[in-house]
């Protein structure tokens, strides 16, 4: 059987995600560099072309397969060594929750900052090109550069990004690196001495606020080296050997900052992001941190927390119970049934 393979670039936070997590589980695999903007011969179209597209061996070729988190849920099934995520039921749905959080809230940070401040957008272009192709041309470079800069500004409305939220993700991604920075002082990763999902779902976002835009860069720098280096080394943790969850007794102690960030920021956007869909408007306004948000409504948000409140309900009695008390007070308390 063939090894697995994966389609991504640099600058997507899913494609590190996911390649530090195969480093992690020891998967074999092989990275291949590029986008669909020039497609691989002989190889699957995926149904929706997004970063990474993962390539699955199969009887007959390979299956061309999107979206992380499936994948990983599928890689659980197919993989036995080095799990990340839990089995335990509690750890397992605050897991998901927190995956879920920095795939489709901290991004906005990550783009926020990438197209927001005009040295951080100067910064981008040339590298978006040049993560497509390296033998571009000077004049085609400089064309694609600006192409791509101009679109992602043009885009920065559909993920909140304006002048107008621009403190509630600022905020929120400054909280953030002091959360992860504690976080990473006591135990090493969100749930343990063993990275899960949410690690490396916080790891893909923070590798371009970190190593990529030279805006949080710069805060990240100052105000947490401890985090840089955390960031560098899940890289590639290959050679890993903590093994050790967190006790549900201590979830409180050590997960509590970041279950109050999540309940914050996160959640009154899904709530919010929700029920405009539901009553089929494009787009919506609510109250974040006590700020004015307003953004497009985003279907695939809907859907998350669609699936969350799905597995809350499925979750044993005493589990749900012990859930609720936990998130008592956080905000988190609105996304249960």
């Amino acid at each position: 059987m063939q090894d697995l393979e994966l389609l991504g670039v640099p600058g997507s936070p899913y494609t590190r995600k996911m390649l530090a997590l195969l480093r992690y589980r020891r998967i074999p695999h092989r990275m291949i560099w590029g986008s669909h903007f020039e497609p691989l011969a002989n190889y699957p179209a995926p149904k929706v072309k997004l970063l990474p597209t993962f390539y699955f061996p199969t009887a007959n070729g390979k299956e061309a397969v999107v979206d992380s988190t499936p994948i990983i849920q599928r890689l659980e099934r197919e993989h036995d060594d080095r799990k990340v995520v839990p089995d335990d039921p509690l750890l397992r749905f605050l897991t998901n929750l927190i995956e879920d959080f920095a795939d489709e809230w901290v991004t906005k940070a990550m783009f926020h900052y990438r197209w927001h401040f005009s040295e951080d957008a100067a910064n981008a272009g040339p590298l978006l090109a040049f993560w497509q192709n390296l033998h571009l041309e000077e004049e085609p470079a400089r064309a694609s550069s600006q192409a791509f800069a101009s679109r992602q500004i043009s885009r920065l409305y559909v993920v909140g990004s304006s002048h107008q939220t621009a403190r509630i993700i600022e905020s929120s991604f400054e909280r953030l690196v002091g959360i992860m920075d504690r976080i990473i002082e006591r135990q090493g990763f969100v749930l343990g001495t063993r990275p899960s999902a949410g690690d490396f779902a916080i790891y893909g976002q923070l590798t371009q606020l970190v190593w990529v835009d030279p805006t949080p860069a710069r805060f990240v720098a100052k105000h947490s080296p401890r985090l840089r280096a955390w960031i560098d080394r899940t890289d590639d943790l290959s050679g890993h050997q903590g093994d050790q969850w967190l006790p549900r007794s201590e979830l409180r102690i050590h997960l509590g900052e970041l279950i109050q960030e999540i309940g914050r920021v996160y959640v009154p956007f899904l709530i919010a992001n929700a029920k405009a869909i539901q009553e089929g408007r494009e787009e919506f306004e609510t109250l974040i941190d006590g700020q004015a948000w307003a953004q497009p409504v985003f279907p695939y948000q809907a859907k998350c927390l669609e699936h969350l409140r799905r597995e809350a309900i499925s979750l044993p009695a005493d589990v749900h119970h012990e859930l609720r008390s936990l998130f008592n007070g956080t905000g988190c308390e609105k996304l249960l049934p």
